[in-house]
């Protein structure tokens, strides 16, 4: 007799599944956190004065996010994309000065101040990412033993072509020896009854 073992799922489980769930192309992950990461920012810098505080905070929840959304096929994309997004949202609390130049040492600065929080998600990204990744193909693994225990084992599974083709061949007579007797049994055309 088998047992059905049923397992409890906790409530913040069963909570978390009832949230949206989008699967982003590895583009679209990156469009996300980037244009996420702006607008935070733009709400920092005019509610909080621009509080690096607040803006590291902000990003470590949309970096998760970026790496659970993700599709799984993009996995790789999520740790990449985070930093970017990272330096396009830290371009409003920047404080550079007048001019192309002002800004871009404004932008430079802010990115070297506020390495830990960068740290920090791209290190969250990466882990959810990685853990996704190792759990798919664990389901994969998973799913080809199931396959593989449905039907015949695979050492017994023949390609139909491999069947056929040996089908085909007809065995050498032992009386026809040499390399012209061999030759002209494979050169024979098969007789008509």
């Amino acid at each position: 007799m088998y047992r059905v073992r049923v397992r409890s799922v906790p409530p913040v489980v069963l909570a978390l599944r009832r949230f949206p769930n989008p699967r982003l192309t590895g583009i679209g992950a990156g469009l996300f956190a980037a244009l996420t990461m702006f607008v935070l920012a733009c709400v920092d810098r005019l509610l909080f004065d621009s509080s690096e505080l607040v803006f590291g905070l902000l990003f470590l929840p949309v970096s998760a996010l970026t790496a659970l959304w993700v599709r799984p096929a993009d996995l790789v994309t999520a740790p990449i994309s985070v930093p970017i997004a990272f330096a396009v949202g830290v371009f409003p609390i920047s404080g550079g000065s007048e001019g192309l130049g002002g800004q871009i040492m404004g932008l430079v600065t802010a990115l070297a101040v506020h390495a830990g929080w960068l740290y920090g998600g791209t290190l969250i990204a990466g882990l959810i990412a990685s853990v996704r990744k190792v759990r798919q193909m664990r389901a994969r693994r998973r799913y080809v033993l199931a396959q593989g225990r449905g039907g015949a084992p695979a050492s017994e599974r023949a390609p139909r072509a491999a069947t056929a083709a040996s089908a085909a061949a007809k065995p050498v007579r032992a009386g026809a020896g040499g390399a012209g007797g061999a030759a002209g049994a494979v050169a024979r055309r098969p007789q008509r009854p």
